[in-house]
């Protein structure tokens, strides 16, 4: 059976959490260089995608924080979560091994 599809509950939320860390570093990076109304397909693209975990964040974050500030901390809490999920799948023996092998 192939490795991934076999794993697929570490797989998926592993890449999900990641593309949305990743994206919300890409909306951190471009923040720098870009107006907050840009039209550009990428930079809404990453706004789209990073928005709803901006919001939840922005609830346990003091209002005065600039939103670059809050997008580093969004991208910390998801480096957090994907290592969180990393070390209970470990502590169940339930991670993947190298080369799929048992």
């Amino acid at each position: 059976m192939n490795p991934i599809l076999q794993y697929w509950y570490f797989h998926v939320p592993n890449f999900v959490l990641a593309a949305v860390m990743y994206s919300a570093l890409g909306r951190l990076v471009l923040s720098l260089f870009a107006p907050p109304e840009w039209r550009n397909y990428i930079w809404r693209s990453f706004v789209a995608l990073t928005e709803p975990v901006l919001r939840v964040v922005r609830m346990v974050t003091p209002q005065g924080v600039p939103d670059v500030v809050a997008l580093v901390f969004v991208v910390l809490w998801l480096m957090l979560l994907r290592v969180v999920w990393f070390s209970l799948l470990g502590s169940y023996d339930l991670l993947p091994t190298a080369g799929g092998l048992s």
